[in-house]
């Protein structure tokens, strides 16, 4: 039985098309995913335009914020049940054994692979998941909002986990992107004041931060951060993919604050690190997400703690996945999401 498939399948530019694949067979420890909704991650939209930093398994079906329903379980799988609606994680080869899996922090396994990249995605009927990966989708939770809830994670483990955001803080959020955005979401759950900051160009997503309850800013948010006491934001969350946004956060951040950097931007820095000494500024790395956070994180979409539909832009078929690419790619839309 064959599926058509989003499959990116050479390191050039535009070397994605839709392929028919054969459903996936499964081994004793996985269970086979039938994908009712993926969301579309700007990772996936690098790769497509060949602007990605990081290795890639050509060809390789595209796709890592998926859920569905269980369609077969591996005989050694245990506590689900055919017709589970469910959610995965991205982390789809880790080592057991590495002392980071150890600790529970498999998703800084250095020999990690991700869905999407490393492994076939969800941008397909079926997808072959470890059974490890799941989590139940809470009941009334609709599953075009639960396919977001990877994003999410990527949010709240940079904001809370990796953070030291506390009520009436001032944080700055640089880089409106799905992510940026969903990081503001969570700090203003968390208590903070929040400010976002984006370009001209992004009039559609700082209007959608101001729908969360932040302020929005397009190029200087000095005179925001200073606001309080003159000295700047206690957080700068980095969500830009750009390089020069870690010198405006150096900037904006307060003597003995944190800056977190959540965005990926692969040139140089070009710029003296001397004000991160300087200020004794801390500066935290945040990558990826673990079991808790997608428990956490699950419970906050099904409560409308953390709500999704702002950023939804549109639902896709499979077959109008450039249609969906390209709305992304040209800023129309925050997140397009593909229904198989």
């Amino acid at each position: 039985m064959k599926s058509p498939a989003v499959v990116n399948y050479a390191p050039e530019k535009g070397s994605v098309e839709l392929r028919d694949i054969e459903k996936p067979q499964i081994g004793e420890e996985e269970i086979l995913l039938e994908v009712a909704n993926v969301g579309v991650c700007g990772s996936d939209l690098h790769q497509w335009t060949a602007d990605h930093s990081w290795p890639v398994n050509y060809p390789v079906v595209l796709g890592h914020e998926f859920g569905g329903t269980i369609a077969e379980l591996g005989n050694r799988v245990t506590g689900w049940k055919e017709g589970d609606r469910v959610v995965s994680e991205t982390a789809a080869v880790i080592d057991p054994l590495n002392p980071m899996s150890r600790e529970g922090l498999y998703n800084l396994d250095p020999t990690r692979k991700g869905f999407g990249y490393g492994v076939n995605g969800a941008m397909t009927r079926y997808v072959r998941v470890p059974a490890r990966c799941l989590h139940r989708v809470p009941e009334g939770l609709e599953m075009e909002k639960a396919c977001l809830t990877e994003p999410c994670c990527v949010a709240y483990n940079s904001v809370v986990e990796n953070s030291s955001i506390k009520p009436g803080d001032r944080v700055i959020v640089i880089g409106p992107g799905t992510i940026g955005l969903l990081c503001a979401a969570v700090a203003k759950s968390c208590g903070a004041e929040v400010a976002v900051v984006g370009l001209e160009s992004d009039s559609l997503r700082l209007e959608i931060a101001r729908q969360y309850g932040c302020e929005t800013f397009t190029g200087d948010a000095m005179e925001w951060a200073m606001q309080r006491d003159g000295l700047g934001a206690d957080s700068v969350i980095d969500a830009a993919g750009v390089s020069a946004t870690l010198k405006a956060a150096l900037e904006l951040v307060r003597p003995n604050g944190q800056i977190t950097k959540v965005g990926w931007g692969p040139k140089p820095l070009n710029f003296s690190l001397d004000p991160l000494v300087q200020k004794n500024v801390t500066l935290q790395g945040s990558f990826s997400h673990n079991w808790p956070v997608w428990e956490r994180v699950l419970a906050m979409l099904a409560s409308g703690d953390l709500d999704v539909t702002p950023l939804i832009g549109g639902v896709w078929h499979l077959e109008q996945w450039h249609e969906a690419f390209e709305e992304m790619h040209h800023g129309h839309v925050v997140k397009s999401i593909l229904k198989p």
